[in-house]
């Protein structure tokens, strides 16, 4: 079982890696959802998560809020995805939506292309998208190599336990194409009732792990 353990710059890295986490999502400002860390936490933290035989997942996305971004905001990606590149992060998550909330097909394609050499994983933007499209989605992301969704099966507003059924026709229909991510609300308590109800291999989540 690989648990993913989302942590907010630096601060709790080391009690993370400690714990057993083999993969780290770096992100800054958790509260708003988690947005892009500074180049100097990028760098440190990705030689320490190496130093200690696990893996870097670094989350690019400029602000809070929604995931409807202009062209200077997709720049900014960019240039983010460029530095993950540069310090040797293993993979990065992000999502691009238009207004009607289907992927942004041209900005997806750009972020894609520009982390090459890295896994790509689809932001929790993804439940954004309605559930009636979300197949396509799925064929549409693994169509151009993403290697993982990041899905909570539902609004975060709902518990885990009520997202579960979406959740397991989602790694239904994903099933040979890439891997389902779950999470949002996923604890060291539920972890395994997910797993084994999903028959997944790999959850996220920020308290995944006792530390």
């Amino acid at each position: 079982m690989l648990k993913e353990v989302c942590v907010e710059n630096f601060t709790s890295l080391p009690k993370a890696l400690a714990a057993g986490a083999r993969r780290i999502e770096l992100n800054d400002n958790l509260a708003a959802g988690g947005t892009t860390v500074s180049k100097g936490v990028l760098a440190e933290s990705t030689r320490y998560i190496h130093e200690h035989d696990a893996s870097v997942v670094a989350m690019i996305r400029p602000r809070g809020g929604n995931f409807v971004y202009n062209d200077l905001e997709l720049k900014i990606m960019e240039a983010d995805i460029f530095e993950a590149q540069a310090q040797g992060v293993d993979a990065v998550t992000f999502g691009a939506l238009t207004t009607d909330g289907w992927l942004d097909e041209d900005a997806m394609e750009n972020l894609i292309a520009a982390s090459a050499g890295m896994d790509v994983v689809m932001h929790m933007a993804f439940d954004e998208i309605r559930a009636d499209r979300q197949q396509e989605a799925i064929d549409w992301l693994a169509e151009h190599d993403v290697a993982r969704i990041l899905t909570h099966g539902g609004p975060l507003s709902e518990p885990i336990t009520e997202t579960l059924p979406h959740l397991l026709t989602l790694v239904k229909q994903a099933e040979g194409k890439l891997t389902i991510l779950p999470g949002g609300g996923i604890t060291a308590d539920n972890v395994d009732m997910v797993a084994r109800e999903l028959g997944v291999a790999e959850a996220h989540g920020t308290k995944i792990i006792n530390f």
